[in-house]
């Protein structure tokens, strides 16, 4: 069985820079890597082997972080329409926040391991070459999961008339 502590040692940096990805905000990505290092300490028995540590320690992340999300929303929603306000051109600012959303749209629809793969390379920030050790994987399978992702969400957004 893994050691919490351990684990905490060797994989905060990692789950804080992933978290830092996601939220854009240093204070949240600390506050929700020591709710996802709670939530693991209270779960440890779940862990399975301790190879995958890293898989599952981010798979907690992701949820509190989108659990997170869920929650503030519409605030969130009302502040960004605050800032477009702000803008100087907000045609270009509303174009680019509903491209955005779309694309997030897609990325959301992406089945496992491809929307993971996507996320962590993109809204993480992660290398591929970290992503496979991440999953246990060669290099060339990241790079093809995430090309292939990446064409799934150009493919339904075109197909959708949303580029």
């Amino acid at each position: 069985m893994a050691d919490i502590e351990r684990l905490y040692g060797e994989y905060y940096g990692f789950i804080y820079k992933y978290l830092l990805g996601f939220c854009h905000d240093e204070n949240l990505a600390e506050e929700l890597t020591a709710e996802t290092f709670f939530r693991a300490y209270i779960n440890i028995a779940s862990l399975r082997s301790e190879e995958k540590a890293p898989v599952w320690l981010c798979s907690i992340a992701k949820h509190l972080y989108y659990a997170h999300y869920n929650e503030n929303r519409k605030r969130v929603g009302m502040e960004a329409a605050e800032e477009i306000a702000d803008e100087s051109d907000p045609a270009e600012e509303v174009a680019n926040k509903i491209l955005a959303s779309q694309v997030l749209r897609q990325v959301g629809r992406l089945k496992e391991p491809y929307r993971d793969v996507f996320l962590l390379s993109v809204l993480g920030q992660r290398s591929l070459k970290d992503i496979c050790l991440l999953y246990g994987k060669s290099e060339s399978w990241a790079r093809v999961t995430f090309f292939r992702a990446k064409q799934i969400v150009i493919m339904r957004m075109e197909e959708n008339d949303e580029l």
